[in-house]
């Protein structure tokens, strides 16, 4: 089924399992790259130019695994010696070194940690902080500006990975890390000793949603083992690697993939500061790898094509380099690297691969990836799921699939209707324990075999390859009694450029189901043709120019699944977190 041998990964029981181990293989090694210097220990925390110093700094500094290792061990054995087993620990800021720690230290001992969303309003997270019983909250100062509209329902006690700004009461988290080596030093090393039950739960995430349906999901040491030793099976990721992290951390795709996938490899993380720091990041660091959503992976593609099609001469220029290597490619021959080193000098020379999540990314784009020598394939997750269920490889892959399964979890369709399309279920130690508080809702999730229900439709080729078709809740049926699922159509759509967002529904007119696409089009390409430059979004002009784009997009469907109105915006459609469009606030 894998077309090739799965590599060899290393067994691991627990993630304290997981970091002991690491830590003597890869003792000689950096396991961060980070521009903050209170965390590689450039200058002290309590520095009285602390903040502008920080600002100041330019290089990337190193941080060994063997001192993240103390780190985890010092600020851990603060926790257990400070709160009772079972504490609850919220972390909520950007992906930082502060942040890896408390996450480690909190599940290598006898708590539970539970990530929180910085993007979300104060009510979302005073609401969230409730319902998880956080005992203990540890945040930045950038998560603060959300939180400080409700710092008196914040819980008792909260460490700041900044210094605590007056009137905060918060502790500081450089404080309780040097007492974490002082009580080790002491002597106590009890943290070292707790034994992790790697099927309690230890870990509390959010889905993306509104605060009344935001599920609180329950996972344990063995959903992550299974989820690490699973991907680095399919995906070869090394000590030699270097990962560029830019998605947000409190994400389990990120926190899987993009933190404990490369401790566990010993595989270095250099945190890119922001998400405009992108570009200049990759260009610094010359990553191995990263990991992104669909939305950057298609910014920085269009960026380039618009670049190139600035200028007639590379334009020209870039169509011939494109033709060139299609054909050395046929015959065995591989020099996009040489022929395009222009866009290679963008993203750095060591870059091997771009893996895809979060969200769908249209087959065309990764294969436009590919012809230039990017190396970009996709993987299926949810938050239930630890979060992978499936994954493409690296050197054998579907670019219109969501992968194959995962080693050791079962995937199939139950409920398919005569096309093979149904509800993908998948079963494995991958699988949550439940939703928390709430066994009602996880009994609807998982059914009595022990597979989960993901709410997505598709089916799984001759190949094993499962193929997302549309989410349960979308599926529209039409009068004829087939099933049409918008987001087949919304793909076909998004491949005009014209086209920045829709959202297709259904709609009832004089009896009849129609189907409409909502539209908000893509400004800076309908400025380039002339006779549309300048035009209201919703002009009559451009609509009409729309409804051209989807007849064409309609010839290519069956009649049933053909949009038969358009309705136009001029603004972006609202998102949650995760930057996924709110369908249901829209129709």
């Amino acid at each position: 089924m894998y077309n090739y041998p799965l590599y060899e990964v290393r067994e691991i029981r627990d993630l304290k399992d997981m970091v002991r181990q690491s830590r003597v293989l890869y003792s000689y090694k950096n396991a961060y790259l980070t521009k903050d210097p209170v965390a590689a220990g450039k200058i002290s925390p309590h520095d009285p130019e602390l903040k502008q110093k920080r600002k100041d700094e330019k290089e990337y500094l190193p941080i060994g695994f063997a001192k993240a290792a103390e780190d985890f061990e010092a600020f851990g054995s603060y926790l257990h010696q400070e709160f009772p087993a079972g504490v609850r620990v919220g972390v909520i800021g950007e992906t930082r070194y502060e942040w890896y720690i408390t996450y480690l230290a909190t599940v290598c001992g006898t708590g539970i940690i539970i990530p929180l969303d910085k993007e979300l309003p104060a009510a979302e997270l005073k609401m969230m902080i409730e319902r998880s019983k956080i005992d203990v909250l540890v945040y930045s100062d950038v998560a603060y500006t959300n939180l400080g509209a409700v710092k008196d329902d914040l819980p008792p006690v909260t460490i700041a990975m900044d210094p605590p700004a007056d009137g905060t009461g918060s502790l500081y988290f450089w404080d309780l890390l040097e007492r974490g080596y002082e009580i080790r030093n002491e002597g106590n090393l009890s943290y070292d000793e707790i034994e992790i039950d790697p099927d309690e739960m230890r870990i509390i995430l959010f889905t993306s949603g509104t605060t009344a349906n935001a599920k609180a999901v329950m996972l344990s040491h063995r959903n992550i083992c299974t989820n690490l030793m699973g991907m680095c099976s399919m995906v070869y990721i090394g000590p030699e690697y270097t990962c560029l992290s830019i998605l947000p951390i409190h994400h389990t795709y990120e926190c899987t993939c993009g933190f404990l996938c490369e401790y566990y490899r010993g595989t270095t993380v250099a945190i890119c500061p922001g998400l405009r720091y992108i570009l200049p990041s990759l260009k610094e660091v010359q990553p191995s790898y990263v990991l992104m959503v669909p939305l950057i992976v298609e910014s920085i593609y269009n960026g380039i094509m618009r670049k190139i099609d600035s200028d007639p001469k590379v334009k020209r220029k870039f169509q011939f380099g494109l033709k060139l290597s299609r054909f050395l490619m046929k015959i065995g021959i591989d020099i996009r690297k040489k022929i395009f080193k222009d866009i290679h000098a963008l993203l750095g020379p060591n870059l091997q691969f771009l893996i895809v999540g979060g969200a769908a990314v249209s087959a065309d784009l990764l294969s436009n990836l590919r012809d230039l020598g990017i190396h970009c394939f996709q993987g299926y997750g949810l938050t239930e799921c630890a979060p992978i269920l499936a994954l493409n490889r690296d050197k054998y892959y579907n670019d219109s699939s969501a992968g194959l399964p995962l080693p050791g979890v079962e995937v199939k369709i139950v409920n398919p209707d005569e096309n093979g399309y149904g509800e993908i279920v998948g079963r494995g130690h991958n699988v949550m324990l439940g939703y928390y508080e709430n066994p009602e809702l996880t009994a609807e999730a998982i059914d009595k075999e022990g597979f989960f229900h993901t709410g997505d439709i598709g089916y799984i080729d001759e190949d094993s390859f499962v193929i997302i078709t549309g989410r349960k809740q979308n599926v529209i049926v039409a009068s004829n009694g087939k099933n049409i699922f918008p987001e087949e159509i919304e793909f076909l759509l998004l491949e005009n450029p014209l086209i920045k967002e829709v959202v297709v529904h259904a709609i009832e007119e004089d009896g009849h189901m129609l189907l409409r696409a909502i539209i908000f089009p893509d400004r800076e390409q309908i400025d380039q043709i002339e006779e549309l430059k300048g035009k209201e979004l919703d002009s009559p002009e451009v609509k009409a120019r729309l409804e051209d784009v989807v007849k064409e997009v309609n010839q290519n469907m069956v009649a049933y699944k053909a949009v038969r109105r358009i309705e136009i915006r001029t603004e972006e459609f609202e998102k949650n977190t995760s930057k996924k469009i709110k369908r249901a606030q829209h129709y």
